[in-house]
């Protein structure tokens, strides 16, 4: 499990994912380790009490200009004395600003990486946080399969062998979409828990007899998802003779992951029954209790009502 740690990042996909112009390479790497963001105005300015490093920097219209109303020598001297403090990720510039002769002689002399944006800088500030809450966001590994079920996302876990591929395979036939299998990466923002592949094996599926599939290639890119918010789980079981299993639905299970708790199904597995069928109904009685209906409740009440 990561709380909040370090993630580097690949110049070429941090560009992309934010829609940024590179300018210079640098050290050819994002090193993220803060979730927050800077506009080094008032270092510029010589104040670096409470200065962080570690963060991302923004240069603005206001930043730039006020670096370009000194004289060069100047310029150069705010500059250096920026980059003194530490190794930061990378120096942004919004708007489309030019970057100036003196600031990509400091970027090369600290290898930092050097973007541009065509955003204005509150817009791109706000891109940021939203990027660097999900990449730095405490996160762990589950083995289970991760699907989305009439809009629901479903976390369908059990022992190796229990059928849960299969029944993912199932479903997946039957319209639903695959985030994750085998191996499920969550992650929690905002309180709430997100669920994604691996990139190495995303999209990929392992059925026993058959091996590895490619689920995009097989059933096309309106089968797969890349992420998800994880709603309910479902844990898939063989029939234990003599054990008592919820026949009404009055009884609340959750699981737990990163501390947040979310409902969670226990799904006893026999010969002949259709699971698929079973999470498609556990998917829509989900969305009913969700909206304040309870099939449960209903029924109490009419009992208690004759």
């Amino acid at each position: 499990m990561n709380d909040h740690t370090t993630e580097s990042v690949m110049l070429d996909k941090f560009a992309s994912d934010l829609n940024l112009e590179i300018v210079y390479t640098g050290r050819g790497v994002i090193t993220l380790s803060s979730m927050s963001v800077e506009r080094p105005g008032l270092q510029l300015a010589g104040f670096f009490n409470y200065f962080d490093s570690r963060r991302i920097m923004v240069l603005g219209l206001s930043e730039y200009e006020y670096i370009r109303s000194f004289p060069m020598d100047e310029r150069r001297e705010k500059l250096s004395r920026l980059f003194a403090y530490g190794e930061i990720p990378c120096i942004i510039l919004s708007r489309d600003l030019p970057a100036s002769p003196e600031l990509m002689e400091a970027v090369r002399t600290a290898s930092c990486p050097l973007f541009r944006s065509p955003k204005v800088t509150t817009d791109l500030m706000s891109d940021l946080y939203i990027y660097l809450n999900r990449a730095l966001a405490p996160s762990m590994t589950e083995h289970g399969v991760l699907m989305e079920v009439f809009g629901v996302g479903m976390l369908l876990t059990g022992k190796s062998g229990v059928g849960k591929s299969e029944t993912a395979m199932e479903l997946i036939k039957r319209g639903h979409r695959l985030i994750a299998d085998d191996s499920v990466i969550i992650k929690e923002i905002a309180n709430e828990l997100h669920g994604s592949a691996p990139e190495i094996i995303r999209y990929f599926m392992e059925l026993r007899g058959i091996g590895i599939i490619n689920v995009k290639s097989m059933y096309g890119s309106g089968s797969v998802l890349n992420e998800k918010k994880i709603e309910l789980v479902i844990q898939l079981e063989n029939w234990q003779q003599g054990k008592e299993y919820d026949r009404v639905g009055d009884t609340a299970a959750y699981a737990e992951y990163l501390g947040v708790k979310i409902p969670k199904l226990i799904i006893p597995v026999s010969p002949g029954r259709n699971l698929a069928i079973i999470i498609e109904v556990a998917a829509r009685n989900f969305r009913l209790k969700s909206m304040g209906y309870d099939a449960s409740q209903e029924l109490i009440t009419r009992s208690i009502g004759r």
